[in-house]
């Protein structure tokens, strides 16, 4: 059995090890993200820091600063990371995968007081137009990209009219969830499924 005895031996065993212990960089994102949602639903935007996020996650402040450059840029990543995790895989039935999306978009913003992180958006746009900005980018026009597709599926399939403004069906589908919230501060549990039947019974095709 042939050794290896040369002189950087033993230098790369330590090599090895250090390598081998140290944290890897995916953990390390995973905790950091899952750390600003924690601290965003409980301090909210404006209150939550950097500081609090990086004792949260077991990190540096620099750690965060070499993956995000600004707090709304992490807020907003750690928004999008979890963005559709909870819905089930498309199924081809027009009903089914829009009230899934709805359902999960609804979960999401209840998770991370979502309706006040708007607000949050809206009202520091003149002094931070990068967080609202980064919102949209992010989140809000994937999510309405979802119940786009959605839509055009149903309309190749015959269920929705071939000249249905889908852009008008995308915002008619999420608006019940924001119009319930500032009249009850909470939604009715079947927002999603009556949102999803009226704008479905809206844009059925003619009868013949």
């Amino acid at each position: 059995m042939v050794r290896y005895s040369g002189p950087y031996r033993g230098e790369r065993m330590d090599k090895t090890r250090k390598v081998a212990g140290r944290p890897r960089s995916a953990d390390k994102q995973a905790a950091i993200l899952q750390s600003a949602l924690t601290l965003l639903a409980s301090q909210g935007y404006v209150r939550m820091t950097l500081d609090q996020v990086a004792v949260a996650a077991g990190v540096s402040k620099s750690t965060i600063f070499l993956r995000w450059k600004t707090k709304a840029d992490l807020v907003t990543a750690a928004l999008e990371s979890v963005r559709m995790t909870g819905a089930c895989a498309p199924t081809g039935d027009a009903r089914t995968d829009l009230v899934a999306i709805l359902q999960d978009f609804a979960a999401t913003v209840e998770r991370v007081q979502g309706m006040a992180l708007i607000g949050t958006c809206l009202a520091e746009e003149a002094h931070t137009p990068e967080l609202l900005a980064l919102l949209r980018e992010r989140t809000v026009l994937p999510r309405r990209a979802l119940l786009r597709t959605a839509l055009e599926q149903a309309r190749d399939h015959g269920v929705i009219r071939p000249d249905a403004d889908l852009d008008a069906a995308v915002s008619a589908l999420l608006g019940p969830y924001y119009a319930d919230y500032m009249a009850r501060s909470s939604a009715r549990p079947d927002w999603a499924e009556q949102a999803v039947d009226l704008v479905l019974a809206a844009l059925r095709p003619a009868a013949n």
